[in-house]
């Protein structure tokens, strides 16, 4: 059966267009992806501002002295909200990239699962190492 032979004549129907369209997809979870990305870009652009001082205080100190600058409260904080807000910008980003140009089902679930694998790898890791430091323990 074509397709053009199951759908209806929609110059002859009286269901608005509204009606027409319920129930064929999601339509109220894109909203709050697109607000959550623009709030960790934003986020990002403060929080990286100060990983650049960070980064440039650490410079010309040795390793000892970079690990208690890290250690100190307020680079800890910053660190860590700097890592999850970048790596959930980047998970969101990677995951409209592959709903968007994924198109097979099963390589599409499978690459949003593989995103959000490495997104969580990633924030663990990077947790880890600045707790690790932040509490004094040797790394």
């Amino acid at each position: 059966m074509a397709k053009e032979e199951v759908r209806q004549d929609t110059r002859v129907s009286i269901r608005t267009p509204r009606a027409r369209v319920r129930g064929l997809g999601v339509s109220h979870h894109g909203a709050g992806h697109w607000w959550l990305q623009r709030l960790t870009a934003v986020a990002n652009v403060v929080l990286m501002l100060s990983f650049v001082v960070i980064i440039a205080k650490m410079a010309g100190r040795g390793y000892p002295e970079a690990r208690l600058l890290v250690a100190t409260p307020l680079v800890s904080i910053l660190l860590i909200l700097a890592l999850l807000s970048v790596t959930v910008h980047m998970r969101l980003g990677m995951q409209v990239i592959i709903e968007d140009y994924v198109h097979a089902p099963a390589t599409k679930i499978a690459a949003v699962f593989a995103n959000n694998a490495y997104a969580v790898v990633v924030a663990v890791a990077c947790l880890y190492a600045v707790l690790r430091i932040g509490f004094g323990q040797p790394a």
